[in-house]
């Protein structure tokens, strides 16, 4: 084992055993709740972070009633697109103890194509990605001043590695994430800072978003639980890519479907192969070996 993965599995132990704030945006519902929810019952404070509405007031009671008495929950309700409002959460953190973890989780799905909807690209870029990006600026110098153990979990997506059509958008968002959460590890690292980085990367979750198409929860999803846990069980052993299976997909599946992805660059297929006609028996032999 790597003197750098050891140093990244003592990290998150190390955060949690000093105890401090877990800041999560996106608390509300889904993975940001069970995320909250799992770092209460840790023995952390929380900051729930979400827009306001009954929906935070209701996740942040749950939260309170699990964590330790004299632990710190509390909810800031902030949109994570804009800026200041970002700030704002980071200056009602740091107010309130020391940030042992923060998990840039808050995210949107709406529709788009590569020459349609318009405003809704900029409102998943300004939510998944700049929200990502806000959270880094509001937190990070801070917290390296701190210099405490500490992790930062940013939430991105499958569809941001192997990019799935149905909705550019979306995976453009996701596909940024990705890049800038393996930018933050490096120069974490570069700058020796005690801090770890994570891309957390659920598989097919059971969550708001997927529930307003879906009433009844699919035999095929893990629930919002099982992907959290599957985050800290990961995140403990020093994983930087927290690639989720779920009841359908296994993780070598999940690999196979990312080395045909990195194949289309390598021997100049078509761009997304895995759904081209031409390639389709192709990529069905390739999951099967």
């Amino acid at each position: 084992m790597s003197q750098q993965r050891q140093g990244e599995i003592e990290m998150y132990h190390d955060a949690v055993e000093r105890g401090g704030l877990a800041v999560v945006t996106g608390a509300a519902s889904g993975v940001g709740h069970a995320a909250a929810m799992r770092f209460a019952q840790a023995g952390l404070g929380v900051v729930l972070a979400d827009l306001p509405g009954e929906s935070l007031d209701a996740a942040t009671a749950q939260v309170r009633e699990t964590a330790n008495e004299d632990a710190s929950v509390f909810a800031v309700p902030t949109d994570v697109s804009d800026a200041e409002a970002v700030n704002a959460l980071a200056d009602a953190s740091f107010a309130a103890g020391e940030v042992a973890v923060l998990m840039n989780n808050a995210g949107i799905g709406i529709p788009s194509g590569s020459w349609e909807n318009a405003d809704n690209w900029r409102r998943l870029l300004e939510v998944n990605l700049f929200g990502v990006i806000n959270g880094h600026h509001a937190f990070l110098p801070r917290m390296i001043t701190a210099d405490r153990p500490a992790v930062v979990v940013n939430t991105g997506s499958k569809q941001g590695i192997t990019t799935p059509p149905g909705n550019a958008a979306y995976n453009v968002s996701k596909a940024g994430v990705k890049v800038m959460t393996e930018m933050l590890a490096h120069e974490l690292r570069e700058a020796g800072a005690p801090i770890s980085a994570h891309l957390f990367v659920p598989g097919f979750t059971y969550t708001g978003m997927i529930q307003r198409f879906m009433p009844t929860k699919p035999a095929a999803a893990w629930t919002s639980q099982q992907a959290v846990d599957y985050l800290i069980e990961r995140m403990s052993a020093g994983d930087f890519y927290v690639l989720c299976p779920d009841n359908d997909v296994s993780r070598e599946r999940d690999l196979k479907r990312v080395q045909w992805s990195l194949g289309d660059i390598l021997e100049n297929r078509p761009a997304l192969s895995r759904w081209h006609p031409d390639f389709l028996a192709a990529f069905a032999e390739h999951e099967k070996t």
